[in-house]
């Protein structure tokens, strides 16, 4: 069954004892319809560390000099980017402690306490610059944790050496300055390492009808001894230990070890999130889905004749747009915005809701998908407005709106409704939306 968000909240409160849309019925707002007061009571009474409870996903691999990321799928730097908008900062160095700092106001700006690092190995270029990334994030009180890729053929069998390298480099030799601890419910306090690219298909069928071993898979099997491993070597030194893989059926994420899922996808309706809420408690894991704008990813310039390759469609999903023009691109602005509202809701409501296993296991953590994932188009960092762009750079056909900051924007003042401090008992709900869209103080 696929849930609106009235329809799923409706059910929720009833489900509470509480009327359908008490007070509300008159109300036209959309946003009027999420308990924001009852959600927001529930978190500060559970997690006095709320900022904590919101992770961006964050990509320290781009270089200019020699150029690493912005030449993706064909691109040519410094102009014409891997991206389909233009950041706000141009094309950056990841290792520059300017560009990092710059970013940490950003994040701090918006609410987020944590940032998950996407980690490909020890030694790589991603791993060479989470130290100077960690002491600017540390001195904005931002917490660091780990995203782990799949860098190597061999990387299940590394894991748990993987996870004593990040302990020990970037938690114990830093005196866990900045390295991120969760704290269940329970107190209970320890690491979470998030991998992408876990329980694969073995076996694909391409557009052919070829079917093909999936590159990358490893059995369940074989997950499940080394995350035993991991459990087993963290015993004793923590309290707690979360592993979560990016997606993946919920009973083959158990069998293979994990805690539950953190899904990465930007793409997948928020409609379809209680029934997956639903599949990972009755499979006994816990669960986060990713507030996201959506998808606008950049398509290939390259494609050999006889590739299976086509370019992914934005998201959320509309009308074929003309970037060409200031009408539809704030169309494709509008979209993202109303999606960033539904993801954020939709996710905090399931993870906090009593029926489902993330509130029972006292997990809450809520992932953002990302803070500058470029290529893909999720990126929250701040863009050019269209109206700085160089004649240079619309000639490339970028999508900027007229608004480049207008994703950090709308994310800075959903967070303010949660985190800040509960109305007194018996209160009404006395925050709304600013008429200019952006968050009050």
């Amino acid at each position: 069954m696929q849930w609106t968000r009235r329809s799923f909240l409706t059910a929720c409160l009833a489900a509470a004892g509480a009327p359908a849309a008490a007070g509300q019925s008159a109300r036209t707002d959309p946003e009027d319809w999420f308990p924001w007061e009852a959600v927001r009571r529930r978190l500060h009474d559970r997690f006095p560390d709320l900022r904590r409870r919101f992770v961006f996903e964050y990509y320290p691999w781009y270089s200019t000099a020699p150029v690493r990321h912005w030449d993706q799928w064909g691109r040519n730097p410094p102009t014409d980017l891997a991206s389909n908008t233009v950041p706000l900062l141009g094309a950056y160095d990841s290792r520059s402690t300017p560009v990092i700092e710059q970013h940490a106001r950003w994040i701090a700006e918006s609410g987020v306490g944590v940032v998950d690092l996407s980690w490909w190995g020890p030694g790589s270029f991603s791993d060479r610059a989470v130290s100077k990334v960690m002491d600017v994030m540390a001195a904005h009180d931002i917490r660091v944790t780990f995203h782990l890729e799949p860098y190597a053929p061999e990387r299940a069998e590394r894991l748990p050496a993987d996870v004593e390298f990040l302990l020990r480099e970037y938690g114990e030799r830093r005196r866990w300055d900045c390295f991120f601890l969760h704290r269940g419910a329970d107190g209970a306090e320890g690491p979470v390492f998030k991998l992408f690219d876990t329980t694969l298909p073995e076996r694909q069928t391409d557009c052919r009808g070829v079917v093909r071993d999936f590159p990358g898979y490893v059995p369940d099997g074989a997950w499940r001894r080394v995350t035993d491993q991991v459990r087993e070597r963290l015993r004793g030194r923590f309290a707690a230990a979360t592993l979560l893989s990016s997606g993946g059926d919920p009973e083959r994420v158990r069998r293979s070890g994990f805690d539950g899922t953190a899904d990465y996808s930007a793409t997948t309706p928020p409609e379809r999130w209680p029934g997956q809420a639903l599949a990972a408690t009755q499979a006994g894991g816990v669960f986060s889905f990713a507030v996201s704008p959506g998808w606008d990813e950049i398509e290939r310039r390259h494609v050999e004749p006889d590739s299976c390759y086509a370019p992914r469609p934005f998201h959320p999903r509309t009308r074929a747009l003309d970037w060409a023009a200031p009408a539809d691109r704030e169309l494709a602005r509008r979209l993202a915005e109303q999606r960033i509202r539904d993801t954020l809701q939709m996710s905090v409501l399931l993870q906090t809701h009593p029926w489902f296993s993330s509130a029972r296991a006292g997990f809450f953590l809520t992932y953002i998908t990302s803070f500058n994932e470029w290529h893909e188009g999720t990126s929250f960092e701040p863009m050019k407005d269209a109206a700085v762009l160089t004649p240079a750079e619309r000639a490339v056909g970028y999508h900027n709106p007229q608004d480049g900051r207008y994703r950090l924007n709308r994310l800075k003042e959903l967070l303010a409704r949660l985190l800040q401090q509960p109305a007194p008992a018996g209160g009404a709900e006395r925050s709304r939306r600013p008429p200019s869209g952006r968050a009050a103080g």
